[in-house]
């Protein structure tokens, strides 16, 4: 029998206070990316100082929140705005967008370099082998959440997504009760948000990390991220149900998510190809204390 996701999506009551799994997430991911890049600047990867190594992180946050945000709006609820621009303040609301965020990261991350002296892409370098972890969980947010499930599926390990029956006008209880009868089995769906745990979090993240071990060409480790990031949701987007008012966007299958995908792929060549003849760079530092 398919699993029925009914998690509840608050993971702890604190008097008043509804601490949601999602949120958890956030700080999860900030706190492994915090973690993780601490080390590396210990072990003498970035010559930077507390300070500014405190304003990488502040900038970063902002990067993803508000890239997130606004690249969610753009690319997937641009109509909505158009009738409603207040909603993209609503951020209570669900909504963001990777694609997004990473357009936000990158913004934020050239204001740092710009601000700290140091070549912007030895900081993307930098950032990038950190980042996967964040990827994982908020996969695993939106699975907790029961929103961006898959296609449908007989599979074993499939999984029926509350949510994604609010068509049947069923009351929750009903719904169990369906659930338990066998009743539901042929709503069972694909738990893309796991399969991009597992790709976009766990394995981008031994790749990136091993490969980033030892000091690589500058682009290189950028251009993997990309080139892994890219070609892993270009993947899961044909098991992935595509967002209802936008459906496929051309051939029966481009889903928005493929189209946005194809330039992050494009760019990661791009990146290994300049690699090729950039320096290794032992140490990223500003350019003040550089010989």
């Amino acid at each position: 029998m398919p699993y029925f996701n009914d998690i509840d999506p608050v993971a702890v009551h604190i008097g008043p206070l509804a601490v949601h799994w999602y949120g958890l997430m956030y700080l999860a991911a900030f706190g492994v990316w915090y973690w993780l890049s601490a080390r590396r600047i210990a072990a003498g990867r970035l010559a930077i100082s507390p300070q500014a190594f405190s304003d990488l992180a502040f900038y970063g946050m902002l990067g993803v929140i508000l890239g997130g945000r606004l690249g969610y709006t753009l690319f997937y609820g641009f109509g909505q705005w158009l009738d409603d621009p207040v909603s993209i303040f609503r951020v209570w609301e669900g909504g963001m967008s990777f694609h997004g965020g990473l357009l936000g990261v990158l913004v934020a991350t050239a204001l740092w370099s710009r601000k700290h002296g140091v070549a912007f892409w030895d900081m993307v370098d930098f950032v990038a082998p950190m980042v996967p972890p964040g990827l994982g969980f908020g996969r695993l947010g939106n699975f907790i959440g029961g929103e961006l499930w898959g296609r449908h599926t007989d599979a074993a390990w499939g999984v029926i997504f509350p949510k994604a029956l609010d068509h049947l006008g069923l009351s929750h209880e009903a719904m169990l009760a369906a659930y338990r009868a066998g009743e539901l089995n042929a709503e069972a769906r694909h738990p893309s948000q796991l399969y991009q745990a597992v790709l976009e979090g766990l394995v981008m993240f031994v790749v990136l990390y091993w490969y980033s071990s030892k000091p690589r060409p500058r682009y290189a480790v950028s251009g993997l991220f990309a080139l892994l990031y890219g070609t892993f949701r270009f993947l899961v987007e044909f098991v992935r149900e595509p967002d209802q008012h936008l459906g496929y966007l051309a051939f029966g299958w481009l889903t928005m998510g493929q189209v946005l995908s194809l330039p992050i792929i494009a760019t990661g060549l791009v990146l290994f190809w300049l690699s090729r003849s950039a320096p290794t760079v032992t140490v990223a530092q500003p350019k003040a204390v550089l010989n």
